[in-house]
C-alpha cells in the first residue's frame, strides 16, 4: 500500500480535528479554537487545544501535540494502518490500492534522502577542517553565534570537481546526480554542482535534507551566481517548498506569527536575533503553493521586503499571485525595511527592536496595492487617472471571493474618488468661454448648491430603500451584458419588494439559463420581451424617485463603471447605517475617545456614500 504524503495532507484537510476528538472528549469552543481538559494526563483546567485550520492538537501541560492520525494511535491505541483506513472511512475517501511502482518510487526517495543525509554530514565535516576556513571566517564576519551554525546545519562545499563523489562512494553516481548532487553534461565526465560554496541544508516540514543552498565564497568568480540551489528533484519542488518551514512552525505557534522574507541567510539572521517565526521562498517570487502553506500556519502571515525598486516588484508579485487566493479572514501584510538595508543590516546597525518595529508596522494588501498602482505612472490627466482606475479595477476582478472582491471595489473606488474628485472650493460663477454652446456637456458650470437637510434625508431613503434598487434593475435592463458581472452581488440581496424581487430573479436567470440568441451576447432588446411573456415590467423613471442616474444611458462611455459603482452603493449604504447604528449603541453604552472616533468615522463614510449617491442622480424636482 502506498500512502503518499499528498494523500495524507488530504486525509488531514478532510478531517474535523474538534469534531473527531469530540468523540470521546469533552471540548468547548474558545474563540478561533476548541479547548478542553487533556485526555493524556489528569488535570482540572483546560490546558489543551485544539486548532481546525491548522490541523493540529496541544496541551500547554504534558506538551502532547499530534494531528488526526497521531490522536488515532496515540489516544485510541490504534496501528498507523488501521487509524488511517478508520479515518478515511470516515472522510469518504478510498485507501490506495497497493501499486508497485508507487512502492519502488517510494523506496527509491527513501535512499535518496540517505544520500542527502551524507551529503549534509560531508559538508559539516569540511566546514570543520583546515579548507572550511574561508567560509568560518565568513560566518563570523556575519556575526552569527555557534548555536544558530549548528541549529542550521552550516557547512562547506570544497573547490573540487570530485570532493562530493569520492566522499560519497558509497553511492552510485546515477543516485547523486537525481539527487541534483552532480551535473551531467553531453561530452564530459560529471562533476559537483556545489564547489567552494558556504552550504546550507533545506528541510521539508518534517525537518529532512531534501536540497542544498550555497553562497559563493571567491569573490573574484564573477562569472558565477552568488546564490546556487538544487535544482527539483524527486525529494525537491523549488516552488512547493518554503524554507525553514520544519522550525518557524513551533515558533509561529508561540508568537502567532510567520514573516516572510527574501532569501535564506535573512532567515538565518532573524533567528540570530530571536525571530525564530522567519521563512523564505527559495530563488523565485513567493508562489501559489507557498501562500497556502503558510495560510496552514497563520491567517496573515507577514511578507517583509527590501525598501528598494526589487523589493517593491516582489510586493507586487506577491500581491499579485494572492490576489485570486483570498478567502474571508485570509490575507497578507507587507512591512518594507528601510531603503538600503536588509534584516542582517537593520539588525546590526539599530538593534532588534528596528525590526520589530518594521514588523509590527506591517500594511493590509489592500493598502500596498493602491500606493503601487497610484505610483507607478503620473495622474496628472484625466487619460492619466482614467488608467490608473483601469489597473486598480483589472487587480480587483482576478479575486475568487465574491465578497472581497467587492469590498475591495468599494475600498480602491473611494480612494480613487478622493484622488480623482477631490472636494475644492469653486467660484459662485465663472463665465463660459465666449462662443461656447450651454448644456449638459457643454463648459464647466457652477457647482449647485449644498444639499438642505430635508434634501439629504431623501438621498439616503432612495440608497436604502426601493428607488435604488429600482433604478439598479433599470440600468442592468438597459446594459443586460452587466447582468453577469453583478449576479453574485445581487443574488444576496433581500428585496422585502415582491415585484422588484420577481424582477431580480428574472434578470439572473436569464443569465444562468442562457437565455437569449444562442451566439449572440444578451441585448436590451431581448429582455424586454422576456420579462413581457413573465408578466414583469422594466421600473419606470417613478420607481427610482426621478433620479437621473448616468447609467440609465446604456450608450454613455462610463455606464457600467457607474452601474458597478451603483450596485456597491446598493449593498454598502445599508451596511454602513447598521454599523453607524452599532458604533453609536456602543459609544452611548462606553463613551470612550475610541468609540466617539469609530463613530464619527463610519458617520463620515455614511456622509460621504450619501454625497456620492446625489452626484450619481440628481432628481428632477428639488436637485436640479
Amino acid at each position: 500500500m502506498s500512502l503518499t504524503p499528498q494523500w495524507l495532507d488530504e486525509l488531514r484537510a478532510r478531517v474535523s480535528l474538534s469534531a473527531l476528538i469530540g468523540r470521546s472528549v469533552r471540548v468547548q469552543k474558545a474563540g478561533r479554537e476548541f479547548k478542553a481538559c487533556c485526555p493524556f494526563h489528569n488535570e482540572k483546567t483546560p490546558s489543551f487545544t485544539i486548532n481546525d485550520e491548522k490541523g493540529f492538537y496541544h496541551c500547554f501541560g504534558c506538551g502532547a501535540h499530534g494531528d488526526a492520525i497521531r490522536w488515532m494511535t496515540d489516544h485510541q491505541g490504534l496501528p498507523f494502518l488501521d487509524a488511517v483506513k478508520e479515518l478515511a472511512a470516515s472522510a469518504g475517501m478510498e485507501v490506495p490500492a497497493p501499486d508497485p511502482r508507487a512502492a519502488r518510487r517510494a523506496e527509491e526517495a527513501k535512499s535518496l534522502h540517505d544520500v542527502m543525509a551524507a551529503a549534509q554530514a560531508f559538508f559539516v565535516k569540511s566546514l570543520a577542517e583546515d579548507q572550511g576556513a574561508q567560509a568560518r571566517a565568513y560566518l563570523a564576519s556575519r556575526g552569527f553565534p555557534a548555536h544558530v551554525v549548528k541549529e542550521f546545519g552550516f557547512g562547506y562545499a570544497p573547490d573540487s570537481r570530485t570532493a562530493l563523489k569520492e566522499a560519497l562512494a558509497q553511492f552510485p553516481d546515477a543516485m547523486l546526480i537525481e539527487a541534483g548532487l552532480r551535473i551531467v553534461v553531453e561530452g564530459r565526465d560529471p562533476y559537483d554542482r556545489f564547489r567552494g560554496r558556504l552550504m546550507l541544508p533545506i528541510c521539508d516540514p518534517r525537518g529532512r535534507v531534501i536540497a542544498f543552498g550555497g553562497r559563493i565564497l571567491d569573490k573574484t568568480k564573477t562569472d558565477a551566481p552568488k546564490y546556487l540551489n538544487s535544482p527539483d528533484t524527486p525529494l525537491f519542488d523549488k516552488g512547493r517548498t518554503v524554507y525553514n518551514l520544519h522550525r518557524a512552525s513551533p515558533a509561529s505557534r508561540q508568537s502567532g506569527r510567520v514573516v516572510v522574507v527574501e532569501g535564506y541567510m535573512d532567515v538565518v539572521a532573524l533567528a540570530a536575533a530571536g525571530i525564530g517565526e522567519a521563512v523564505a521562498p527559495l530563488g523565485t517570487a513567493l508562489t501559489e503553493d507557498q501562500i497556502e502553506r503558510l495560510w496552514r500556519m497563520v491567517e496573515t502571515p507577514v511578507l517583509c521586503f527590501d525598501g528598494d525598486a526589487a523589493g517593491q516588484r516582489a510586493a507586487t508579485r506577491a500581491i499579485v499571485r494572492a490576489l485570486p487566493l483570498l478567502r474571508p479572514g485570509h490575507s497578507l501584510r507587507i512591512a518594507v525595511l528601510p531603503a538600503g538595508l536588509d534584516p542582517d543590516d537593520l539588525i546590526k546597525q539599530q538593534g532588534t527592536a528596528a525590526m520589530e518595529a518594521v514588523l509590527s508596522a506591517a500594511r493590509p494588501m489592500v493598502d500596498v496595492l493602491w500606493d503601487i498602482e497610484r505610483a507607478a505612472a503620473p495622474v496628472a490627466t484625466p487619460e492619466d487617472k482614467a488608467g490608473l482606475k483601469a489597473r486598480l479595477m483589472a487587480h480587483v476582478e482576478t479575486i475568487g471571493d465574491g465578497d472581497i472582491k467587492g469590498l475591495y471595489r468599494r475600498e480602491l473606488l473611494d480612494r480613487f474618488g478622493e484622488l480623482a474628485y477631490p472636494q475644492r472650493e469653486r467660484p459662485a460663477f465663472q463665465p463660459a468661454p465666449r462662443g461656447s454652446a450651454p448644456g449638459r456637456k457643454g463648459p464647466w458650470q457652477p457647482a449647485p448648491p449644498p444639499l438642505s437637510a430635508a434634501v439629504t434625508a431623501r438621498m439616503q431613503a432612495v440608497g436604502e430603500g426601493r428607488p435604488l434598487l429600482a433604478a439598479v434593475l433599470a440600468g442592468l435592463i438597459r446594459q443586460p451584458q452587466q447582468i453577469a458581472r453583478h449576479a453574485e452581488t445581487l443574488a444576496r440581496l433581500e428585496v422585502s419588494d415582491p415585484a422588484l424581487a420577481a424582477l431580480l430573479d428574472a434578470l439572473i436567470d436569464m443569465v444562468q439559463s442562457g437565455a437569449g440568441p444562442a451566439t449572440q451576447p444578451l441585448e436590451s432588446t431581448d429582455v424586454l420581451p422576456i420579462l413581457a411573456k413573465r408578466g414583469l415590467r422594466a421600473p419606470t423613471a417613478d420607481d427610482y424617485a426621478g433620479m437621473r442616474f448616468g447609467f440609465l444611458d446604456g450608450k454613455a462611455p462610463d455606464a457600467a463603471e457607474e452601474l458597478a459603482e451603483a450596485v456597491d452603493l446598493l449593498t454598502g449604504l445599508p451596511a454602513v447605517e447598521a454599523a453607524l447604528a452599532e458604533a453609536t449603541r456602543r459609544h452611548e453604552a462606553e463613551f470612550s475617545d475610541q468609540t466617539f472616533a469609530e463613530q464619527q468615522r463610519l458617520l463620515q463614510r455614511r456622509l460621504a456614500l450619501l454625497a456620492r449617491l446625489g452626484q450619481m442622480g440628481r432628481t428632477r424636482a428639488g436637485l436640479g
